[in-house]
């Protein structure tokens, strides 16, 4: 047997010993590696016409391996190791467990992107993510200039190809304070809020524009009383009374939810966008950027808050 055993062993046939060892049984070990009964008795039997010497034997509790049986199950755990081993090493080498992937979101999105990064990193624990908030000019520009591999806004750069993933509705309404006096009314005319202080987010920001097109549509010019670059302020000034504001649903849910804030029911709104994981069909994503644009395209809609 000089020289065959190594040459001509088979992987298939150490692991149907491995199972039939295991499962105490040709047919037990047969269901486990999907295998028909004789296609493991053909390859134990030339596993065993290699190694010269019986390896299994039948007992009065089934299958039993010999001395030499044993000898060979212990060369196929240092080979299935050796094998996990080989495949984490290219799994790193290719980056699908290792590696970083750079995120963007326009910071409207962070009231959800966190979880969703936070579940794709209990997933693939070596990969390591960078997120980056800013408003949507900030984002469309590091998207513009390759810093990014994946952004997560509305609507991507007119000026670059772009793959894009959905992940879910985008309500926008406007918000008061509780004891506001348009606050109990079913039905509020957007001419009624011709009076009304605005409070909105810096130039540049999406929900201003948003804000901009639908107040143009309906030909009211808002009085806008303060400007500010963070939703979490906005919130803050409604709360205190000191105006209303066009705000991404996202954004104040918990607020909606435990009544300190309200929702004026205005007559158009809400204005319904999408969220997309928007990247540059010119930028080559390596296997943990994929990954991660993969798992948004899929579960990303998990992770939005509830927009019923």
């Amino acid at each position: 047997m000089a020289g065959h055993f190594s040459r001509d062993l088979t992987i298939r046939q150490l692991r149907a010993l491995s199972a039939a060892h295991e499962a105490g049984s040709i047919t037990s070990a047969a269901n486990r590696l999907n295998l028909t009964q004789p296609a493991v008795t053909l390859q134990l039997r030339n596993l065993q016409a290699l190694a010269g010497l019986p390896l299994i034997q039948r007992t009065g509790d089934g299958m039993a391996v010999t001395d030499a049986g044993a000898h060979v199950l212990t060369l196929i755990e240092r080979i299935e190791a050796a094998l996990k081993d080989c495949e984490q090493s290219l799994d790193m080498i290719a980056g699908r467990s290792g590696g970083r992937v750079a995120m963007g979101a326009v910071s409207t999105a962070k009231y959800f992107v966190p979880f969703a990064i936070a579940a794709f990193s209990r997933r693939f624990p070596k990969i390591e993510v960078t997120l980056r908030i800013g408003n949507r000019e900030e984002i469309r520009e590091a998207l513009r200039g390759y810093n990014l591999d994946i952004a997560v806004m509305g609507r991507p750069p007119a000026d670059v190809e772009v793959e894009m993933r959905l992940l879910g509705r985008h309500p926008h309404f406007i918000i008061a304070a509780p004891d506001h006096r348009l606050a109990r009314r079913r039905h509020v005319a957007v001419s009624e809020l011709a009076s009304e202080t605005f409070i909105t987010r810096e130039q540049g920001s999406g929900t201003r524009m948003l804000m901009e097109q639908f107040l143009q549509r309906v030909e009211l010019t808002p009085k806008v009383g303060m400007s500010m670059d963070s939703n979490e302020t906005i919130k803050q000034a409604v709360m205190a009374g000191l105006g209303i504001a066009f705000i991404s649903q996202h954004t104040v849910f918990h607020e909606l939810e435990d009544g300190r804030l309200v929702v004026l029911k205005v007559k158009g709104l809400p204005i319904v966008r999408q969220w997309h994981a928007i990247r540059r069909t010119d930028k080559i994503l390596l296997p943990p950027a994929q990954a991660m644009m993969d798992f948004l395209g899929k579960e990303g809609w998990r992770y939005l808050p509830n927009t019923r």
